[in-house]
């Protein structure tokens, strides 16, 4: 009977995890939107927040700045100033960043940028206005969905060592493996609720903050003028870059520790 406590464990890895997915779902569905949100239009800096976070915001001023050739992003992941006078908050926060030296790795720029006031106020007026979920790394549906998809493979790792422990003749291993089966119905019927009724799942959006980033997207003439290029960026990220310089600036992956500079393999 020693498997019953791998059982039991199965089913506690799988019950805690589709309760907090549940949770985080009733929590995203409890953010009321603003009643003015049906005729509000995104800027592209609540659009990238809304589609990919602070650091997408940070990401998307850099790349308009090069754009606009008032910041050079060097194809060995090293930014420079050109023009020094930002033109909004963002573009400030992104300038002071790189420091009073005009010049630094992305990096860092990216990461100081993120985490700037700047970016802290547009999070919390998204998150009055109903468009955006509050601590939205934390507890949302995207990482519940995670969560509950770790529980699956756990539950199958600990049914397989259950059923490769040696047991008497009268405990079937097909009666066994019937009972791990039963926590692990319940995680991919979670999974598969949570598809069909909440899908994408967002991490940052409210569901009305989802409805307009996607009236966004529609919006986009498909032109290759310059809003249309940011708009792919803020809503689909760096990778969403054509141009080969500005996609290598953006390849390095790096970690920075204290006042060093270590490269990730």
């Amino acid at each position: 009977m020693f498997w019953v406590l791998f059982l039991l464990s199965a089913w506690a890895v799988a019950g805690l995890a589709c309760l907090r997915l549940c949770l985080a779902a009733v929590r995203a569905a409890a953010v009321e939107p603003h009643a003015a949100v049906g005729e509000h239009t995104l800027t592209l800096y609540e659009a990238a927040f809304l589609s990919g976070g602070p650091r997408r915001v940070a990401d998307l001023t850099l790349v308009s700045m090069a754009r606009q050739r008032r910041l050079l992003l060097a194809h060995t992941g090293w930014a420079t100033v050109v023009d020094p006078c930002g033109r909004d908050d963002m573009e400030r926060s992104v300038i002071g960043a790189i420091g009073p030296g005009g010049q630094s790795r992305i990096a860092p720029v990216r990461a100081a940028a993120a985490a700037a006031d700047a970016v802290r106020s547009l999070a919390d007026r998204l998150v009055g206005a109903g468009l955006a979920v509050p601590d939205g790394g934390a507890g949302g549906v995207a990482a519940g969905v995670r969560q509950v998809r770790v529980a699956a493979v756990t539950v199958c790792a600990l049914g397989l060592v259950a059923l490769a422990l040696p047991l008497p003749a009268t405990e079937p291993r097909l009666l066994i493996a019937l009972w791990f089966a039963l926590p692990l119905a319940l995680t991919l019927g979670c999974l598969a609720i949570t598809r069909m009724e909440i899908h994408p799942y967002a991490r940052w959006a409210s569901p009305a903050g989802q409805r307009l980033v996607g009236a966004l997207v529609r919006q986009a003439d498909g032109t290759a003028d310059d809003r249309t290029f940011l708009t792919s960026v803020a809503v689909r990220g760096v990778h969403a870059i054509g141009e080969p310089d500005l996609r290598a600036a953006f390849a390095h992956r790096e970690k920075y520790a204290g006042d060093h500079w270590e490269r990730r393999a």
